[in-house]
C-alpha cells in the first residue's frame, strides 16, 4: 500500500502529464465538456498500473516529485478553461514567474558552491527564512497578488506537516522544472521586450 507521499508524488506527476495534453494541437477548441472528459481520462490512465508500476510512477522516477508552486500552476491551468482568466491574473503568474527565476539563480548556483554561503540550508527549518516567506505572502495578497501568496503559503503549510520525504522548504518552493521553465519564460519576455523598444526608437 502506497504511503501519502508516494499518492501526492504519483498524483503531482500525473497532473503534469494531464496539462501537457493542452498543449496538444485542436484541444483548445474542444467544448468545455469534451475537454474535462478527456483531461480526466488521461488523469486516470496515468495511474493505472501497466506491468508493477502505473505510467506516473516511471515518470516520476525522472522528475522526482514536484514543488507545491509547480503543482499550484498545472492546475490553474487545468481548471483555466472553466475560469476566467483575466489580464490581472496574467500579470500576477508572469510575477510569480519572475520570482521563480530569481529563487532559482539564487538557491542552485550557490548550493552547487559557487559562493561560501550555502542558501539551501536555510530550508532546513531556518524561522528567519519562514518569517521572510510569510511577509511575502501577506505583502502579495494585500498588494492582490493572490497566486504568488497561495504558493507560498501552501509551500509553507506542506512542508510544516511533512507533505512530501524531503525537509527541507526549498522544495516544496522550487524544482528544476519549474525553474527551467521560469528562466525560459522571463528570458523569452525579455527579448520581446527589447525587440519591441528597438523597433519603437528604430520608427522615430
Amino acid at each position: 500500500m502506497p504511503d501519502f507521499t508516494d499518492l501526492t508524488g504519483l498524483g503531482s506527476v500525473a497532473s503534469a502529464a494531464t496539462a501537457a495534453v493542452l498543449l496538444l494541437p485542436g484541444i483548445a477548441r474542444l467544448p468545455a465538456r469534451g475537454r474535462g472528459a478527456l483531461l480526466g481520462a488521461v488523469f486516470v490512465a496515468m495511474l493505472i498500473p501497466f506491468g508493477e508500476l502505473p505510467l506516473a510512477a516511471y515518470l516520476r522516477g525522472v522528475t522526482g516529485d514536484l514543488s507545491i508552486t509547480t503543482l499550484v500552476l498545472l492546475w490553474r491551468a487545468l481548471l483555466a478553461p472553466w475560469f476566467d482568466c483575466d489580464a490581472d491574473d496574467s500579470r500576477t503568474r508572469r510575477a510569480l514567474l519572475m520570482l521563480v527565476a530569481l529563487g532559482a539563480l539564487v538557491l542552485y548556483p550557490l548550493a552547487l558552491g559557487a559562493a561560501a554561503f550555502d542558501s539551501y540550508r536555510m530550508g532546513y527549518g531556518d524561522m528567519q527564512f519562514v518569517a521572510v516567506l510569510l511577509l511575502a505572502a501577506l505583502a502579495a495578497w494585500i498588494c492582490k497578488y493572490h497566486l504568488i501568496a497561495l504558493c507560498i503559503a501552501f509551500a509553507i503549510l506542506a512542508w510544516a506537516v511533512g507533505w512530501y520525504e524531503s525537509g527541507n522548504l526549498w522544495d516544496y518552493l522550487l524544482d528544476p522544472w519549474i525553474a527551467i521553465y521560469a528562466l525560459l519564460v522571463n528570458a523569452t519576455y525579455g527579448v520581446r521586450m527589447l525587440f519591441q523598444w528597438g523597433k519603437a526608437h528604430a520608427t522615430r
